[in-house]
């Protein structure tokens, strides 16, 4: 059964997906998302050198999932307020550097997820000599907060995850 259907859950969620992008539970679309489900991750099987995560946490990523969304929805608000009423020359856009202990590559991809979605942040780059997201923040009032903020909220969970 292993050989057939390798992953079941990305199976599973390919199946959901194509459920929903179709907006139907017709037998054709219910058969076609089966098929895909099934040899879409037999097909890209090889793409993945480390194979697909496992997701040896869920309570943990559960937690993380939650306080993400949490987040996100707090900056949405606070970028909102900015770009509606504060004065551009009041706005301290600003790069920083935050050292990494984190070297999953799975777990670098959920944390650059995690930091793209979240209004007023962008991931730049990873600086290799050092291991040093380069992270842009819209208005940076302490840069302290910032790498705590990530080291402590994000990096330190994604480690319990993905390490």
């Amino acid at each position: 059964m292993r050989r057939l259907i390798p992953y079941p859950w990305m199976s599973a969620a390919l199946l959901v997906l194509w459920l929903l992008l179709n907006q139907s539970l017709e037998p054709a679309h219910l058969l076609l998302g089966a098929c895909l489900g099934i040899a879409v991750p037999i097909l890209t099987r090889n793409l993945q050198p480390l194979g697909y995560p496992r997701l040896t946490k869920p309570v943990a990523f559960a937690r993380l999932m939650g306080m993400a969304l949490v987040e996100i929805v707090r900056s949405c608000f606070n970028v909102s307020r900015i770009i509606l009423f504060a004065k551009a020359d009041k706005v301290n856009s600003q790069f920083i550097k935050i050292p990494l202990d984190m070297r999953d590559p799975y777990g670098l991809a959920m944390l650059s997820c995690l930091i793209n979605t979240t209004p007023g942040t962008v991931w730049v780059e990873i600086l290799e000599e050092k291991h040093e997201l380069v992270l842009h923040v819209f208005d940076l009032h302490d840069a302290q907060w910032w790498i705590d903020t990530i080291k402590e909220r994000y990096e330190k969970p994604l480690i319990e995850i993905f390490e």
